[in-house]
């Protein structure tokens, strides 16, 4: 069975046991996390069901396993014969959250 929710912004598609990572959650480690924005459900031996955009009393609930930092990325900018240059970087905080339960 899987699940598309919906959460920063972005959509995601989760099974059970799946650790995926998502934007930075106000969430210590160790915290459990619920996904309230379900969009679909389906998978074998289940009815497929679709949100309008979503569904109602449906809910995934995840745990987060760790607090994380992306590679940092570095911006820069230049522009020829001006002497322009502008360089900077970029870290994106993440959250990994592991799916335990799926709640049609």
């Amino acid at each position: 069975m899987f699940a598309i929710i919906k959460t920063g912004g972005k959509q995601y598609r989760v099974t059970q046991g799946e650790t995926l990572r998502v934007e930075k959650l106000l969430i210590e480690t160790g915290g459990a996390v619920e996904f309230t924005e379900v969009l679909l459900v389906a998978g074998e031996g289940v009815e497929t069901k679709i949100g309008l955009p979503t569904l109602a009393g449906a809910k995934v609930v995840g745990k987060v396993v760790a607090q994380e930092r992306g590679p940092k990325i570095t911006i820069f900018k230049f522009k020829r014969r001006k002497n322009y240059r502008r360089k900077s970087g970029h870290r994106q905080s993440y959250t990994a959250v592991r799916i335990e339960t799926i709640q049609a």
